[in-house]
C-alpha cells in the first residue's frame, strides 16, 4: 500500500464522513421539530420508548447524536432519567441502518437487478436528483430531501473510495500478519473502541471495517470483537457532551457507557468461550461487508434483549456512581444545538412559559391596585428578574441557533421568538410599574373618586383580556386569534385617550387633584405600554407565518382591508369595553 492508497483512503474516509454529516442533517431538518415533540410527550411504555430510540436514531443516523440529545433534554429538564435509558437501548439498535445500506457496496453477481442495488450504479442517478432538488425547487422541504440525497450518494461514493484504497492490501502479507493480532478478543475490542472513539462515529467505524473486510483478509474471529469494542468508543461523544451537565444528565451518559460496556463483556465471554470449546467451521474465514452488518444488528439486538429488563437497575447503578445531591434543571441547554430542530422546538416551549410568566405577573399587579399587599409586589418584582433572566438566556441561545442550518419554518420561528422575547421582558418591566403605582397609592393613603375607579376597572379588564387572548394565541401558535389582537389594542388605545380626557375636565371642576393626575398618567401609560407589547406579539406570530417582519407594513395594510373585518373587530371589543 503506497501512499497514494494512504491518502486515497483517507479522503474516502473524509466523504463517507461528510457525506453522513449532510445525510443526518437533511433527515433532521425534514423531520423538524417533530423529534422533540415526540420525546416530550414519551409515556412511561419500556417498549414505546425502545422503538421510539430506534426510529429516532434510524432518522439521524447516529446514536452518539441521540445520545448527547437525551443529555441535554434530561439536564433541561423536558426528560427524566429512566425515559431515557430504553431510548438508548433503541438507539443502538437503530444505529446498525447505516451498515445494512452500506452492505451493498459488497454485492458481487452478473444479474442486471443485483447490480443496479450496487452503490456505484445509483449513487450518481441519486446525487444528480438530489442536485437538481437544491437548485431548482423553491421550498425548503425539497432542498432538503435534496440534502438527503445527496448526503447519501456522497456517504456511498466515499465508501467506494476507501475499497479501492485498501485494495492493495489484499495481497500484502504485512497486513496479513498484523490482521491476525486482532484475532486476540480484548485487542480487537480495544482497536475497535478507540478507533470509533477517535472519528466519534461507530456507523463511520464499521463503514471502514467493511472497507476493509472487502480486501479478504479480515475474519470473522477478528472482525466480532472490533464491532463489540466499536459500541464502546461511540460512548465518547456523549460521555464529553455531559461534562458541566447536571447529576441526572451525566447519569444519561453513565448508563450509555455501562450498557454497552456491559453487552460488550457478556458477549465477549460467550464469543470466547465458544470459540475455544466448539469447532465453528467459518470463524478463521473472510468476513464480508453483508455478515458485518448481519453480527453488528445481532450484537445490538442481542445486548438490548438482555438488558432491557434490567434498566431499572441500570439506573440505580448510575446513581450510585454519581452520587445524589443537589441538582437543577438549566432553562435551555446548548447540547442541543447538535439537533436545530430539538433546539427551536425547546427554545418555543421555554418562551411559552415566559409568556405564561409575564402574564401572571400583570394579573397580579392589576390585584393590586384594589388591594395592595407588599408579599405580592415582592413576588411580582422578583418574577420581573426571572423574566430579564429569560430574556438573556434565551437571547443567547437563539443568536446561536440561527447560526444553525435550519429549516425554513424553524428559522422563520426562531426570528420570530428574537422580537417576542424583548416583549415579554417588556411586559414583565411595565407590571413591576404598576406596582409601584399601588406601593405609592398606598403609601400616600390616596384613592380615585368613583367615577375614575370605575374607569380603571374598564381599562384594566381590557388589558387583562388582550394579554390573555395574546399568551394563549402565542402558546397555541394559533394566528387566527392573534388577528385579533391588534383590533383590541386600538379600542384600548382609545378607551386611555378618553379616561385622560375625562380627568382633565374632572380637574378643571376641582373634582380631582394634581397629585392623583400623576398617579392615573403612569398607571393608564403602563396600561397602554402592555397593549402595545400584545400588538407586538402577535404581528411578530403573523409575520413569520408570511415570512417577513415589516411591521408597520403589515398593521397598514390590516388596517385598510377592503373587507372591513379590523373594523369589525374594532367595534365588537368597543362594545364589550365600553366607558361608562
Amino acid at each position: 500500500m503506497d501512499i497514494f492508497s494512504i491518502i486515497g483512503l483517507l479522503g474516502g474516509l473524509a466523504l463517507f464522513l461528510f457525506g453522513m454529516n449532510v445525510l443526518s442533517d437533511g433527515l433532521e431538518k425534514v423531520a423538524g421539530g417533530k423529534i422533540e415533540r415526540i420525546l416530550e410527550k414519551l409515556t412511561s411504555n419500556p417498549l414505546k420508548s425502545l422503538v421510539l430510540g430506534m426510529g429516532i436514531t434510524a432518522i439521524i443516523q447516529s446514536s452518539s447524536a441521540m445520545t448527547v440529545m437525551l443529555v441535554g433534554l434530561v439536564n433541561s429538564g423536558v426528560m427524566k432519567l429512566g425515559q431515557s435509558i430504553y431510548i438508548i437501548m433503541g438507539s443502538n439498535i437503530g444505529t446498525t441502518v447505516t451498515a445494512w445500506l452500506l452492505s451493498l457496496t459488497g454485492i458481487e453477481s452478473d444479474s442486471l437487478f443485483m447490480r443496479l442495488l450496487k452503490p456505484e450504479s445509483f449513487s450518481p442517478v441519486v446525487a444528480f436528483i438530489g442536485i437538481l432538488m437544491i437548485m431548482i425547487s423553491k421550498k425548503q422541504v425539497k432542498k432538503d430531501v435534496g440534502s438527503i440525497f445527496v448526503g447519501f450518494a456522497v456517504l456511498m461514493y466515499g465508501m467506494d473510495f476507501m475499497s479501492t484504497a485498501v485494495e492493495p492490501l489484499a495481497t500484502n502479507s504485512q497486513f496479513t500478519s498484523i490482521l491476525t493480532l486482532f484475532s486476540n478478543p480484548v485487542l480487537g475490542v480495544l482497536v475497535g473502541a478507540i478507533f470509533t472513539a477517535i472519528i466519534q462515529s461507530s456507523s463511520a467505524s464499521v463503514g471502514v471495517l467493511q472497507a476493509l473486510s472487502m480486501t479478504g483478509g479480515i475474519t470473522f474471529a477478528s472482525a466480532i470483537p472490533i464491532i463489540m469494542g466499536q459500541n464502546i468508543g461511540t460512548c465518547v461523544t456523549a460521555f464529553l457532551s455531559s461534562i458541566g451537565a447536571n447529576k441526572n444528565a451525566r447519569r444519561v451518559a453513565i448508563v450509555h457507557v455501562l450498557f454497552n460496556c456491559i453487552g460488550t463483556l457478556v458477549f465477549l465471554a460467550i464469543w470466547s468461550l465458544v470459540v475455544a470449546f466448539v469447532n465453528i467451521p467459518f470463524v478463521n474465514s473472510p468476513i464480508d461487508p453483508f455478515s458485518i452488518a448481519v453480527i453488528h444488528s445481532i450484537f445490538n439486538v442481542c445486548t438490548t434483549a438482555l438488558l432491557f429488563p434490567f434498566a431499572k437497575l441500570l439506573e440505580k447503578a448510575s446513581c450510585k456512581i454519581i452520587k445524589e445531591g443537589k441538582s437543577q434543571s438549566e432553562l435551555l441547554d446548548e447540547r442541543l444545538l447538535t439537533l436545530p430542530s430539538v433546539a427551536a422546538g425547546k427554545a418555543l416551549e421555554t418562551t411559552k412559559d415566559m409568556a405564561e410568566i409575564a402574564k401572571a405577573s400583570v394579573f397580579a399587579s392589576l390585584e393590586l391596585l384594589n388591594k395592595y399587599d407588599e408579599k405580592k409586589a415582592s413576588e411580582i418584582t422578583e418574577s420581573e428578574g426571572v423574566l430579564d433572566s429569560y430574556e438573556d438566556k434565551l437571547g443567547t441561545y437563539l443568536v446561536k441557533l440561527s447560526k444553525c442550518q435550519l429549516s425554513d419554518a424553524d428559522s422563520k420561528n426562531v426570528s420570530m421568538l428574537l422580537h417576542v422575547i424583548t416583549d415579554l421582558e417588556r411586559i414583565g418591566d411595565h407590571a413591576d410599574n404598576l406596582v409601584g403605582v399601588s406601593r405609592e397609592m398606598f403609601d400616600k393613603q390616596i384613592s380615585f373618586s368613583h367615577e375614575a375607579r370605575g374607569e380603571l376597572t374598564t381599562v384594566a379588564q381590557a388589558v387583562s383580556e388582550i394579554l390573555n387572548i395574546t399568551v394563549r394565541a402565542f402558546v397555541e401558535q394559533d394566528i387566527n386569534l392573534a388577528k385579533t389582537v391588534e383590533p383590541l389594542e386600538q379600542v384600548i388605545d382609545t378607551i386611555v385617550t378618553e379616561i385622560r380626557t375625562r380627568h382633565i375636565t374632572r380637574l378643571q371642576k376641582g373634582s380631582c387633584t394634581i397629585e392623583l393626575g400623576f398617579v392615573l398618567t403612569d398607571l393608564l401609560t403602563n396600561c397602554e405600554r402592555i397593549s402595545d407589547h400584545c400588538s407586538n406579539i402577535a404581528v411578530a406570530m403573523i409575520e413569520a407565518a408570511h415570512g417577513t417582519f415589516d411591521t408597520h407594513e403589515y398593521l397598514h395594510e390590516v388596517k385598510t382591508q377592503p373587507d372591513g373585518n379590523f373594523a369589525t373587530l374594532c367595534a365588537a371589543w368597543h362594545d364589550k369595553f365600553q366607558l361608562k
